[in-house]
């Protein structure tokens, strides 16, 4: 827990600006190594399936490394986490946001996205938002 009363770095002028990024994360990290399928949910974006594999993920996002360069902040995608097969019933997709991208050694980047919603099939058998 943040205890900002006994932090000599906290100011009331700027209290977000001494915080760790770490502190100002929604849900903790798991380092999980599963593969997951990107593609780009916006049709002016160049069409690619992206099949890397998670470094670490959360309930609300997903970081990994890709040795594709057209992904950019900003960007909406689908994700498949975890992705074994395109024909697994089991699959769950989720419409995602990069929210960084990283240049990392060896022409590789390291990719953040942020799970907005759940695309998975409904009864009806149409995609859609879950309840």
């Amino acid at each position: 827990m943040l205890d900002i009363m006994n932090d000599s770095n906290w100011s009331i002028d700027n209290p977000v600006a001494e915080i760790p990024v770490s502190e100002l994360r929604r849900a903790r990290r798991a380092k999980i190594s599963r593969q997951v399928r990107v593609r780009p949910s916006d049709p002016r974006d160049d069409h690619f399936e992206d099949l890397p594999v998670s470094a670490n993920a959360s309930k609300h996002g997903i970081y990994f490394n890709s040795r594709r360069s057209n992904y950019y902040k900003g960007m909406r995608v689908f994700v498949t986490f975890p992705f074994t097969s395109a024909h697994d019933p089991m699959n769950c997709e989720y419409l995602a946001e990069v929210v960084r991208v990283e240049s990392l050694p060896k022409n590789r980047f390291g990719v953040a996205v942020d799970l907005k919603m759940t695309l998975n099939m409904n009864a009806t058998g149409k995609p859609g938002p879950q309840a």
